[in-house]
């Protein structure tokens, strides 16, 4: 009885149910996926893309994980299906996924992604070496999964936080500031990474200037530049960073003589997600601290 009732009010009203409009979404390739309703399986082959689920409270369809992100404990649980560099096909098909998430860049990684687009996977590549290209992953994510709401309120927190870390550093005199990707056979972020983007929005500014994500930098360039402030990454690609005061070429640097240097969190620092705005404004406390000591 109920259903008729419905349908014979929904016609009296003139109107009719229609379909919700297919979602599409264009990556970084120009590749164009069309879903006639929301993910409910996606596999994030970049850990970054899982933590941003996670912050649009998405763990649920979240369908498989890289090894790497069994740190994650939301994702431990979750079977693996390889890594980032060398995912395993066949796993991924297995799990049936609406959507597979890669990171654009490294041409073994895209090896893969060609296989599995080859056996009728959706896949997106993104790249998100700025906040800029993050937020629009953020959004995209949002659409994808029929969280629209949920990432226009992180944008807004986000772009507001960055907004005020700019907002108080303009006319400020940036530090110079090294940051140590590994050592030895010594690697730097340089200015196309979101290490970069980060350094600037604390109100520094970036020794190196290769407009790569990380560039090869030897010992003798780094005493020209005689930083600031040096900031070493602690995490996969620099496990056991060696103290700068143990390293003999190191002890006349402007920043090790004052004391300026710090170990950061390579997975808050070098990998774009729901941490980097924070990592900022965590630096800005550490580049500026006689601003914080004004404030108290």
């Amino acid at each position: 009885m109920l259903l008729p009732l419905l349908l014979g009010l929904a016609l009296l009203a003139g109107g009719r149910v229609e379909a919700a409009p297919p979602i599409e979404v264009t990556d970084d390739t120009g590749v164009t996926v069309r879903l006639d309703k929301p993910a409910t399986r996606v596999i994030a082959l970049y850990g970054a893309f899982s933590e941003l689920l996670l912050a649009l409270d998405a763990r649920e369809l979240l369908a498989a994980r890289t090894v790497a992100d069994a740190r994650l404990p939301e994702l431990a649980g979750l079977p693996a299906v390889g890594t980032h560099m060398r995912p395993n096909v066949e796993l991924i098909v297995a799990r049936r996924p609406d959507i597979v998430l890669q990171l654009a860049g490294r041409r073994e990684a895209l090896l893969q992604t060609e296989a599995l687009r080859g056996l009728g996977v959706n896949v997106l590549t993104f790249e998100m070496d700025s906040f800029e290209k993050m937020f629009a992953v953020l959004e995209k994510l949002g659409r994808l999964t029929g969280r629209e709401r949920q990432a226009a309120g992180l944008l807004r927190n986000w772009s507001a936080r960055l907004a005020a870390l700019r907002a108080r550093n303009a006319g400020r005199k940036p530090p110079r500031v090294f940051y140590e990707a590994r050592y030895p056979n010594l690697l730097a972020a340089g200015r196309g990474s979101i290490v970069n983007e980060i350094i600037v929005a604390a109100g520094g500014e970036n020794v190196v200037d290769d407009d790569k994500k990380l560039a090869r930098f030897n010992e003798e360039a780094l005493i020209r530049a005689n930083p600031d402030a040096y900031l070493i990454q602690k995490g996969p690609m620099n496990p056991d960073p060696q103290p700068l005061t143990g390293r003999a070429h190191y002890r006349a640097l402007r920043a090790v003589r004052a004391g300026r240097v710090l170990v950061v969190d390579e997975s808050r620092f070098a990998r774009p997600g729901p941490a980097s705005v924070e990592a900022a404004e965590e630096l800005e406390k550490w580049l500026h601290p006689s601003d914080e000591r004004e404030k108290q």
